[in-house]
């Protein structure tokens, strides 16, 4: 019996400003990492299928929520970070730890989608801040770089979905 999954992921206009395209694709993207992860059990959703054992479905949601806290509200938005990798731990921002399940990543993952779009939302796309020493780049630059960030996660639980249990799709 094939799962009918509901396609939550608001429409991508085809005309707008460049705002209004760059956060619909952004948007579009962070709800297919929703949709991919519909209807997965905990387990499933920690399960490793691909050479990585940090590349589950978890793990991708939990990564991908810090992605956009770092982004967002470290680079653009100048505040404290609170992401859990550090240089002996790297990869603890893709770990699952005990007691985490995929419902709340995926809240977490929410909550923080919702503090980037409300910190962008106040800024001037040609708005610049200083990263990584003396690097130059604007939120223009951050919202592409997380379409392709969330793109690339995206393609990557397509593939996991896909060895779980076949479900593909869009």
């Amino acid at each position: 019996m094939t799962e009918t999954r509901v396609d939550t992921r608001p429409p991508v206009p085809y005309t707008g400003d460049e705002r209004t395209l760059l956060c619909a694709f952004l948007d579009y993207l962070r709800g297919t990492i929703e949709v991919k992860c519909a209807g997965l059990s905990d387990e499933a959703a920690s399960r490793s299928v691909l050479p990585s054992q940090l590349t589950t479905a978890a793990g991708v949601v939990k990564h991908l929520r810090w992605v956009e806290h770092y982004w967002f509200e470290v680079v653009l938005g100048g505040r404290p970070s609170r992401v859990p990798y550090t240089r002996e731990d790297p990869d603890a921002d893709w770990r699952v730890e005990p007691g985490e399940t995929i419902s709340g990543l995926l809240a977490d993952y929410a909550a923080q989608c919702t503090a980037s779009r409300e910190l962008v939302a106040g800024l001037d796309l040609d708005h610049e801040v200083v990263s990584r020493g003396d690097t130059r780049l604007s939120a223009r630059w951050v919202l592409i770089h997380l379409i392709e960030e969330t793109g690339r996660h995206a393609g990557h639980l397509d593939a996991v979905r896909e060895l779980l249990d076949g479900v593909t799709g869009e």
